[in-house]
């Protein structure tokens, strides 16, 4: 049994909780993704999957669309959890970069690393 639950955040609508304690370096989730090749972006960011889209491919020239949970974490720029992408098994691999108390709200650092405080294309609620 996965150790996440969605439920509304109360700031960003839905999001995702842990529901027991969750240790640093834990995986918390595999998300199998979807791939939208460069030539279809057009098409796709006139959709609502721009908001829950990651980039792909060995020079991010693809966008992928995690299911399961993965495309359900909010942003935070003090995130307690990170992803890596895992090219070979086409999927999102999700871990805690800090223990995680039961109940408390799982966050990753959109821009991939967990110290990088760009803008992003909507304003932070942190």
């Amino acid at each position: 049994m996965l150790p996440i639950c969605l439920r509304d955040t109360e700031k960003y609508g839905r999001g995702l909780f842990a529901t027991r304690a969750i240790k640093t370096g834990e995986l918390i989730e595999i998300s199998p993704v979807l791939i939208s090749y460069e030539n279809e972006w057009k098409y796709l960011k006139k959709t609502i999957l721009l908001n829950y889209c990651f980039t792909w491919g060995n020079n991010y020239e693809h966008t992928a669309i995690a299911l399961g949970y993965g495309s359900l974490f909010n942003h935070s720029y003090t995130p307690n959890a990170m992803f890596t992408y895992n090219i070979d098994n086409l999927s999102i691999d999700f871990y805690a970069i800090a223990d995680i108390d039961d109940g408390q709200e799982i966050t990753i650092n959109y821009n991939e690393d967990s110290e990088d405080k760009s803008p992003l294309w909507f304003d932070v609620i942190d």
